[in-house]
């Protein structure tokens, strides 16, 4: 069990560091608009807007590395935590797909790593 929540906390870090190179660098390209369904108008005027967006991805990524590598519970919970709380969020105002690919792989993680923690207490 605890093997298997380390890989999926280390899938939505992947996810997270997959979405700050998408937001930092392919926004206003090619890639970036056909991921995020844009205009090269609503790309190139948003732009630094999703490089802000891209660097919190990339925190909420470093967060859950550093809580992998410590091996810190705490540390996994409360960015997990972070990442549904922003999937969750993004859903209800951006796109509703946002949970199912943000929230739900961090939802998943987050019962695996707690069911872990009780199974070893």
């Amino acid at each position: 069990m605890k093997l298997l929540s380390l890989i999926l906390i280390a899938f939505v870090a992947l996810s997270h560091c997959g979405i700050l190179v998408l937001e930092m660098f392919y926004w206003d390209h090619e890639i970036g608009r056909k991921v995020f369904n844009m205009t090269p108008e609503v790309s190139s005027s948003s732009a630094v807007l999703a490089m802000n967006q891209g660097l919190y991805n990339g925190f909420l990524a470093a967060g859950l590395f550093w809580g992998l590598l410590r091996d810190r519970t705490d540390v996994k919970v409360f960015f997990l935590a972070c990442v549904i709380v922003a999937g969750v969020f993004g859903a209800l105002t951006a796109q509703p797909s946002i949970f199912f690919t943000q929230a739900t792989p961090a939802i998943l993680a987050m019962l695996v790593l707690l069911l872990a923690k009780r199974s070893h207490n």
